[in-house]
């Protein structure tokens, strides 16, 4: 297994949602061989907070794709990363051409995360059901790849029904990477089937080796024949020995997330501590 590369998380909110504290951290991850900036989704959160919510209702968060388009404008070679953006309160042909464009903008460098949602409140207050967003997560996924690769654009199904329409220009990368998270058998097989690779969040070396086993079922279910690319945030600091053992259970990309709390002090130093050849990583 070679060394996995290293990217950052939480590009778009709390002391990043600053934007001119965004680039500066941008900057600074590119320079010292990151290989990527990720950028998490909530439209909305319940006030007050109720679990599962990741965070209070006042922490401030950029949509993904707005800021990740800063970023682009203010960076070269790092690839841009959704972390994840919630499919099915999407409408996916708004999102097909947001997405097409962010790749244009960024000369290809987008990777789509993608997530089927587990924040119930925040899917009622968009007016999207939980039941069955599993299902409406793959045809918009589907939806959204016709529009950027196919001749004649169309999609038939129970959440998306279009044809004889198009949509121009196209990504730059052909096909366009995409992601997707969720720790579960069925996320694993949605990984499998129709995912370029898969994202796992806050996994530690002991579940880790579980994800691995379910992947691997999942892969082989799927009848998958190329490799299925690997990301997750660990839950623990890393070191490069630590590094070592997530890449011998295949692991192909470690994004780092800092504490929310951080102040752009303490997350330059947070950069710095993670770079990949401090850690014995690939650089981007």
């Amino acid at each position: 297994m070679g060394a996995p590369t290293i990217g950052l998380f939480a590009v778009n909110s709390h002391v990043c949602a600053e934007p001119e504290a965004a680039v500066r951290i941008a900057q600074l991850a590119e320079s010292l061989g990151y290989d990527s900036l990720w950028a998490g989704e909530h439209v909305v959160v319940p006030t007050p907070r109720v679990d599962p919510s990741p965070m209070e209702p006042e922490e401030p968060i950029l949509d993904p794709l707005v800021a990740l388009a800063h970023l682009a404008a203010r960076t070269e070679r790092i690839r841009l990363g959704t972390g994840v953006i919630i499919l099915p309160q999407r409408n996916p042909l708004v999102l097909a051409k947001q997405v097409a464009s962010l790749d244009v903008l960024s000369r290809g460098r987008l990777i789509l995360g993608i997530g089927v949602a587990y924040l119930e409140p925040e899917m009622r207050a968009i007016g999207v059901p939980m039941e069955g967003r599993g299902t409406r997560s793959d045809e918009y996924l589907a939806a959204m790849r016709s529009l950027w690769e196919d001749d004649a654009p169309a999609a038939h199904g129970r959440f998306v029904d279009f044809e004889g329409v198009d949509a121009h220009p196209r990504p730059v990368q052909r096909p366009l990477p995409v992601v997707s998270g969720g720790h579960t058998e069925r996320a694993h097989l949605r990984a499998a089937w129709h995912a370029d690779g898969w994202y796992g969040f806050l996994v530690g070396l002991r579940r880790m080796a579980e994800q691995r086993e379910s992947l691997d079922r999942a892969i082989e279910r799927a009848g998958r024949e190329r490799p299925l690319h690997v990301s997750i945030t660990p839950s623990r600091r890393l070191d490069p020995e630590t590094v070592g053992a997530y890449a011998e259970l295949g692991v192909d990309r470690l994004i780092v997330a800092p504490s929310p709390e951080l102040t752009l002090a303490d997350l330059t130093g947070f950069v710095e501590a993670n770079a990949p050849e401090r850690l014995g990583a690939a650089t981007g």
